[in-house]
């Protein structure tokens, strides 16, 4: 009987592994001391450093600044169109009209030439558009915006060869 008394005590004071029970509870804590608290530190350190800005690209000077602008401002042209008057649509009888005056941004001189031989189809294209707007179209930032991404997609599709950059509003009266 005490036999079997000494066998249970060992069975409980060892695990599956065959080592006793502190040893295991000794091992999860060097665990802990040796590989996570050194990760711990290793990342606290990179955060903070990361944080403090030592990773950071040095912000660019002034004059960086300044050259870059102007060498895409040599690149950039103008291109006035003419100024377009248009009745929107309107479920009322009363009428309502756009007047508009737009610039168009090219990349370079050179595709000026092309652009007013295509002038005739790019007005027609403006105008379809533009009398099928109802005056709540136009209301605030975010229909004006809409409208000028719609006429730069209309103008890139109907000057194909030509590529406008952007489209600019010299003048936007809706009465």
């Amino acid at each position: 009987m005490a036999d079997e008394i000494d066998d249970e005590a060992l069975d409980a004071e060892q695990d599956e592994d065959g080592e006793p029970k502190k040893r295991k509870k000794l091992s999860g804590k060097v665990l802990v001391l040796f590989i996570l608290l050194p990760l711990l530190i290793i990342g606290g350190g990179a955060g903070g450093a990361y944080y403090a800005g030592v990773f950071d690209t040095p912000e660019p000077t002034e004059e960086e600044i300044a050259a870059k602008a102007a060498e895409m401002n040599k690149k950039v042209v103008f291109y006035d169109l003419p100024e377009m008057l248009v009745n929107l649509n309107s479920s009322t009888s009363s009428s309502s009209f756009l007047k508009l005056g737009v610039s168009l941004e090219l990349a370079d001189e050179a595709a000026i030439a092309d652009l007013e031989l295509l002038i005739p189809r790019i007005m027609d294209n403006f105008q379809v558009y533009l009398r099928e707007l109802r005056k709540e179209d136009l209301n605030g930032s975010q229909g004006v915006f809409r409208l000028k991404e719609e006429l730069l997609m209309r103008i890139n599709n109907s000057a194909t060869p030509v590529k406008v950059n952007d489209v600019l509003f010299k003048e936007l009266l809706v009465q």
